[in-house]
């Protein structure tokens, strides 16, 4: 069994494969100063509500943005799996070619988005992953990443909003009934569902007329489902995209070593 670990800025996604198939998953929140032993003791947790053990995994895989918690996450693969894990490195990795300058600047969770959003639905396509940023991947007809757009993401601007405005309150994040809002929070839901709705719409717009115009999308992320029904362009939704990337490079890395 693979556990493939996507460690993001707000949130760590993990996934348990028998080969193809997700066995269990899991989000906890990314907290900086995380000991390996408090590492080990949160996963057993979690694969003991699964019925699982540290035992039935033979294979790690893992994307990080977050430098500070790579050593120690590495170092509870060791101590508690007897596992080095596999490490994507968009600087390394030649199963995908990278059209960004310099290429150790894209994100692995972007890599890992598009390997497994081209695998799955074919090219071109566009990836929009709905994170602490929302970010916009497009991949080429024959597999290429070519690059993006990064854009603040929908939680951390809501949260901007009501902490620089005293009078305005966090609210839901659910579409309100209409765009003209008649109470502060409707208001404000129209501004960032609506609002975020467009951007996405208008950028997507713009990504395909420069792959030529038919390029499929598909949405990850914690919000993908909510954006997904007020878009008139996202109709794919993936919420364990970046998983299934690591899950699928770390097949390719294990093959091409044997």
């Amino acid at each position: 069994m693979l556990l493939a670990i996507d460690v993001g800025n707000t949130n760590i996604s993990l996934g348990v494969y028998r080969g193809p198939e997700l066995v269990a998953n899991w989000r906890i929140r990314t907290q900086l100063g995380r000991t390996p032993d408090e590492y080990g003791m949160l996963f057993r947790d979690l694969f003991n509500h699964a019925g699982l053990v540290f035992s039935n995994i033979t294979g790690i895989a893992i994307s990080n943005v977050v430098p500070p918690t790579h050593a120690d996450l590495v170092n509870t693969c060791e101590k508690f799996f007897a596992i080095k894990p596999f490490i994507l490195d968009p600087s390394k990795d030649t199963s995908i070619k990278i059209r960004y300058e310099p290429r150790a600047d894209v994100g692995a969770d972007r890599i890992a988005n598009a390997v497994a959003a081209y695998t799955l639905y074919g090219g071109p396509i566009i990836v929009v992953d709905l994170g602490t940023a929302t970010t916009f991947d497009a991949i080429s007809e024959t597999g290429e990443y070519l690059g993006g757009a990064i854009a603040p993401g929908i939680g951390i601007s809501t949260e901007a909003l009501h902490r620089a405005a005293a009078r305005l309150p966090r609210v839901d994040l659910t579409p309100p009934p209409c765009a003209i809002g008649t109470t502060t929070v409707t208001s404000m839901q129209s501004g960032i569902i609506f609002g975020f709705v467009g951007q996405i719409d208008e950028m997507v717009t713009r990504f395909r007329k420069e792959l030529g115009g038919t390029a499929k999308v598909v949405a990850t992320g914690g919000l993908a489902d909510l954006i997904k029904s007020e878009s008139r362009t996202i109709k794919l939704v993936n919420p364990l995209l970046t998983l299934e990337g690591l899950r699928i490079l770390f097949e390719r890395s294990s093959k091409s070593s044997t």
